[in-house]
């Protein structure tokens, strides 16, 4: 995971404009047609995201289309930003910006949202923002018009890391303790139908499916080195 994985791949998006769109249709893909055609800010930072493998640094709730969840998801997880000059000016290439129009930095009167570039200065960021215009393009933006900005874990969860490399790969079929942590880890991300019997059966690999398609990573029903992360995601 990283801040510049991100920023890459929502470079690559630049000049899009119009809906649907690739990004609207992959969302409504998962979520329902009722998204082909909407304000599509937050399903570009949910793009951007989950194609860079940045989905658990920058989804800490999952999948958003709707601004002020997605900055909620943020204040939870203890990485909310205020969008006052002096903070602004500490935000880093890689944040997740909110703005709101009538300049309240109130995360519920939240309007739009970017990925910061650039740091200017001055309060000022340069950003990569979907469906301004009903584009993809570069904005500048002061801190006037900035409620504030989510902070991503890139890279900031060593301590999984260092966890995951020590943990085998389990799949159908396989059984032992570490099976049985998977399985309360599922039961724990309301998945009331799997049992904690330490045996990697028809039901635990459906539950490990249905959370890595949350999660933002390959649907295969293994649990690895992508997958040991969501179940272990803390909120």
């Amino acid at each position: 995971m990283s801040a510049a994985g991100m920023i890459a791949e929502a470079r690559k998006s630049l000049g899009m404009s119009g809906r649907p769109n690739t990004i609207t249709k992959e969302y409504a893909s998962r979520h329902g047609d009722e998204f082909l055609n909407a304000s599509w800010c937050d399903m570009g930072i949910t793009y951007w995201a989950r194609h860079s493998g940045n989905a658990s640094a920058v989804l800490p709730g999952g999948d958003r289309a709707y601004t002020v969840w997605h900055a909620q998801d943020f204040e939870k997880a203890g990485r909310w930003h205020s969008g006052t000059t002096a903070s602004v000016n500490q935000a880093k290439p890689g944040d997740i910006v909110f703005f709101d129009w009538g300049a309240t930095n109130q995360i519920g009167a939240i309007d739009h949202v970017g990925v910061v570039e650039k740091v200017l200065g001055g309060g000022r960021l340069q950003t990569i923002e979907a469906n301004t215009s009903d584009a993809v393009k570069r904005r500048v933006r002061d801190s006037g018009v900035i409620a504030g900005y989510g902070r991503p874990a890139y890279g900031g969860g060593n301590w999984t890391e260092d966890m995951v490399k020590k943990l085998p790969e389990l799949g159908k079929g396989d059984t032992g303790e570490h099976v049985q942590s998977v399985q309360g880890l599922l039961a724990a991300r309301s998945h009331p139908e799997v049992s904690m019997t330490g045996k990697f059966d028809d039901a635990t690999e459906a539950a490990v499916k249905a959370v890595q398609r949350w999660g933002g990573v390959d649907d295969d029903g293994v649990v690895g080195a992508q997958t040991w992360p969501v179940l272990l995601r803390v909120h």
